[in-house]
């Protein structure tokens, strides 16, 4: 059973930037390698949404349209570990943020909940104005 650890959550204000961190574990490198990384959130109220993937091969990213420009995933695959930099925070951007990861994961289904089997805790991100 894979284990995913998230971590980086903090509270800023409106402009500032951080970075996620998800460490996983129970899953070896070589499995890592073929597994497609992402970072939902979810604010009260609101359905869980993808905000940023990555499909293991080709390096291929996607994107939620709110996030364009400003969010950037990334994987390290030798240190089971995916990173999300967050740029340009607006509040509206406050949310519990997760990460995700499965090996099954088509290109399609790169920010849909339904695409992931193992998911973290959270960490929680509150952006002030």
């Amino acid at each position: 059973q894979v284990q995913l650890v998230e971590s980086g959550g903090d509270s800023v204000q409106a402009g500032g930037s951080l970075r996620l961190s998800c460490a996983a574990s129970r899953v070896s490198i070589g499995a890592f390698g073929t597994y497609s990384m992402a970072w939902f959130r979810q604010a009260p109220g609101k359905e869980r949404e993808g905000v940023a993937a990555i499909y293991p091969f080709g390096g291929l990213t996607a994107y939620a349209d709110a996030v364009k420009g400003r969010f950037t995933i990334s994987v390290d695959r030798a240190e089971k570990m995916s990173y999300l930099v967050l740029n340009s925070l607006k509040p509206e951007d406050t949310a519990m943020y997760y990460c995700a990861a499965d090996w099954r994961t088509t290109r399609a289904a790169l920010l849909t909940v339904n695409g992931y089997h193992y998911w973290g805790q959270g960490t929680q991100v509150t952006v002030s104005s």
